[in-house]
């Protein structure tokens, strides 16, 4: 577990310093003198061959992890696949990725133009993955992309690191239900995702979720500074499979809400 730790901290480090700086705010909230369980990270890329899904996926595949569920997200145009340790205390990994050849011409353009920038060596060293954005970029053309895709727009001006970490809420002593935690967010100033209700699923499909929407955090472009959604914290309530263990997958329906938590 050393190296899943270490991988993970780094992500932590990235998501706590660069694109989500009130998680330490809903740590205090939440932490009952134990650490928090962390269910998963998501991470998002574009579907090129040089920063695939797979590409993405492999310093986890390194450490253990193992593909599961697949999923399809039609109308955001994403794909979207999550990773499993034999270590049932490692946090799940979700990577999605933007099927870059559905989308315009005009967007299909602008991307490679980013990823051609990527040097491939920068690719082989774990840290990438929380490494921040490997291009440059103006804001002309982050205006273009966010027009077409919410979910490019956000990838253009971040680059690469985890957009959300999640609290499972299963191990909290004092919040049973996701609304609850819910409650104690937005009594501390917090806005809540409502897209699709403000909590997603439920016990019937064995997965409750719900989010904070996207911090704001200020991005440099090469022609300026502007403040854009940064990542947000999300909130998992797993139940029970016939045989007694925790469900363990994702629930695509609530996940497509889930995305636009960092909408703007």
């Amino acid at each position: 577990m050393e190296r899943v730790q270490a991988l993970f901290d780094g992500l932590w480090k990235d998501y706590t310093q660069r694109l989500c700086p009130s998680a330490a705010k809903v740590h205090g909230l939440l932490e009952e003198g134990t650490p928090l369980l962390n269910d998963h990270i998501a991470l998002r890329t574009f579907a090129l061959p040089k920063v695939g899904l797979d590409r993405l996926a492999a310093p986890f595949i390194a450490i253990g992890y193992v593909p599961k569920g697949e999923y399809h997200f039609k109308a955001k145009k994403l794909f979207a696949r999550h990773f499993e340790h034999p270590n049932p205390e490692a946090p799940k990994v979700f990577i999605s990725e933007l099927l870059v050849g559905q989308c315009s011409f005009e967007l299909q353009q602008a991307v490679r133009a980013l990823v051609e920038q990527v040097d491939d060596a920068a690719l082989n060293d774990p840290a990438f993955l929380y490494g921040g954005r490997l291009w440059d970029i103006d804001t002309a053309t982050y205006e273009l992309l966010s027009g077409e895709s919410e979910y490019a727009g956000w990838l253009s001006a971040h680059g690469f690191g985890a957009n959300h970490f999640t609290v499972s809420v299963n191990q909290l002593s004092s919040l049973d239900e996701v609304a609850d935690v819910n409650q104690v967010l937005r009594q501390s100033g917090f806005a809540i995702n409502e897209s699709g209700g403000e909590v997603k699923g439920d016990p019937e499909v064995r997965l409750e979720q719900s989010a904070t929407m996207a911090d704001k955090v200020t991005v440099k472009f090469s022609d300026g500074e502007r403040q854009v959604s940064g990542g947000f914290y999300e909130f998992a309530k797993r139940y029970p499979l016939p045989d007694g263990s925790l469900y363990q997958g994702f629930v695509e329906a609530s996940a497509d809400k889930i995305f636009e938590s960092t909408d703007q």
